[in-house]
């Protein structure tokens, strides 16, 4: 028997690696994930790394969404609309490239373990054709029960759902809409990221810097918050179709 896990009430896509990004009605869903989630990044060129908003909290200002012809536009915190690598060299003060991820390539990202920020910086490489932080889910989901009075922003899931308990679902096949199929690999592990402050968007008052989110993830969820998938079949999705763990065999 199928078993229903909600419905989806909110689909987002963040196009450029810690950028504001854009909500959606409906999505593409690939084998990377929501399309053209994560598929661009500013990269140092000499050093190759991917600028995240861990180093540069600019990052965040900035929002970006996925224009006509599959173009990036960047929208800066002036109101301009960029993508170009000049323009955002001079935003940022420091020599930048905007670059789409490939198939033959990896980014290459850097971190602090310590919530304080005060840690030593350690570097790690994201998986192929996106700049996804982990190697093993594409699309993330989360369920409002589970986000709480948290605000989304904050967290940077793809799919959120009016269900409960999707750390449940972790070893599981998830359908969502008629045509995609995920398989739900691992809980996310949360960082300092979720702390940050982020400015007003989309109409919604701005957040402040909050280490209390993470504690709190830390002592009741042990560091995790939402879930990570693969997609196994992809296709559209819209708000409002059900998400459902389908009977084995079932297609």
């Amino acid at each position: 028997m199928t078993e229903t896990h909600g419905n989806v009430v909110e689909i987002w896509r963040y196009p450029v690696k810690s950028m504001l990004g854009e909500r959606l009605e409906n999505a593409q869903i690939g084998s990377h994930g929501v399309v053209g989630d994560r598929s661009w990044s500013l990269v140092e060129p000499t050093s190759g790394i991917s600028l995240t908003g861990r180093k540069r909290p600019e990052l965040l200002t900035a929002e970006a969404r996925v224009g006509d012809r599959d173009q990036v536009v960047i929208t800066l915190p002036d109101g301009t609309e960029t993508n170009d690598d000049d323009a955002l060299s001079r935003w940022l003060g420091l020599d930048v490239e905007l670059r789409r991820a490939s198939s033959n390539s990896v980014g290459t990202f850097e971190s602090q373990a310590d919530i304080t920020e005060t840690g030593d910086w350690f570097e790690w490489s994201g998986p192929v054709g996106s700049f996804h932080d982990s190697t093993r889910t594409k699309i993330s989901l989360v369920s409002t029960e589970t986000l709480r009075a948290w605000d989304r922003r904050r967290f940077r899931i793809n799919i959120i759902t009016d269900g409960r308990n999707e750390d449940a679902l972790v070893g599981s096949s998830l359908s969502v809409g008629s045509s995609v199929r995920l398989n739900v690999v691992k809980q996310i592990d949360r960082c300092v990221m979720v702390t940050r402050p982020h400015p007003g968007m989309l109409g919604e008052p701005a957040l402040e810097r909050d280490l209390d989110v993470l504690k709190i993830i830390n002592a009741e969820r042990s560091g995790l918050l939402g879930v990570g998938a693969l997609v196994d079949d992809g296709g559209s999705i819209s708000c409002g179709d059900v998400v459902a763990r389908p009977s084995p065999g079932d297609r």
